[in-house]
């Protein structure tokens, strides 16, 4: 009687064990959902440093995962301001100087208008499956969502964050909330999608707040204001002389 109980009760847990995914299949759902062939956004960054409250406003193009262009609209001592990203190398063009440069090498560690975000998160490759072997370690309610709780590990060294831990929205596949850690297990930044939308049959952050917990502040709010996916773009866009038009 007693095996048949045992035998009994596995039967019953077979269609939840079914329904666990790996975490490789995780990282693979977040990457469909977030990612598209082209990408038109208006955003609002709003930066919360010691010195007061900034905000940003900027409009970019993206193009698979390693192509981007963005112009900051606002404010006046930005507007014009813009970055071209190509595969691993980034340019910046400053209207005030009338100069393109390259952001390369320590510069990279710098921050982006003020903001919690540096130029190498900008450079890192979005697709997480692509950078990150998955663990699920557990699983946890955050914002009144049930989610999957993931430990990553980097596949290569040259990634900004050799670890994180993530908690994924079981039923959207959004990464409500992260962790970045160093090499040797400092935890050097945190996100926290706050608020959520629905465009085009996906689940996309609208309000995402970042904070580099090695500096003082309150974080960086990112606030999408429109998106739009698998639109058609020019390909002058995505070149440096797109810069100084």
């Amino acid at each position: 009687m007693k095996k048949l109980s045992l035998i009994f009760l596995v039967f019953l847990a077979l269609p939840v064990l079914a329904k666990r995914p790996s975490g490789e299949q995780i990282l693979k759902r977040i990457d469909e959902n977030l990612s598209a062939k082209t990408q038109i956004s208006v955003s609002t960054m709003i930066v919360h440093s010691r010195r007061g409250r900034r905000t940003i406003r900027a409009k970019t193009w993206m193009k698979g995962r390693d192509t981007s262009f963005t112009e900051y609209l606002s404010p006046p001592r930005d507007k014009g301001t813009k970055m071209l990203k190509i595969r691993d190398r980034l340019w910046l063009y400053s209207p005030r100087t009338d100069r393109i440069i390259q952001i390369a090498g320590h510069m990279l560690r710098q921050s982006v208008m003020g903001s919690d975000l540096s130029y190498e998160d900008l450079m890192e490759n979005p697709h997480l499956w692509d950078l990150y072997t998955a663990k699920i370690v557990g699983r946890e309610m955050w914002n009144n969502r049930s989610c999957w709780v993931l430990k990553l590990v980097a596949k290569k060294r040259d990634v900004a964050y050799p670890m994180r831990k993530i908690w994924v929205d079981q039923e959207r596949m959004l990464p409500l909330k992260e962790e970045r850690f160093a090499r040797s297990g400092r935890l050097l930044k945190t996100t926290e999608i706050q608020t959520v939308f629905r465009v085009d049959g996906r689940w996309y952050p609208k309000k995402i707040l970042f904070k580099d917990v090695l500096k003082k502040g309150q974080g960086t709010e990112f606030l999408v204001d429109s998106i739009q996916f698998d639109v058609k773009i020019p390909s002058y866009i995505f070149t440096k002389a797109a810069l100084r038009r």
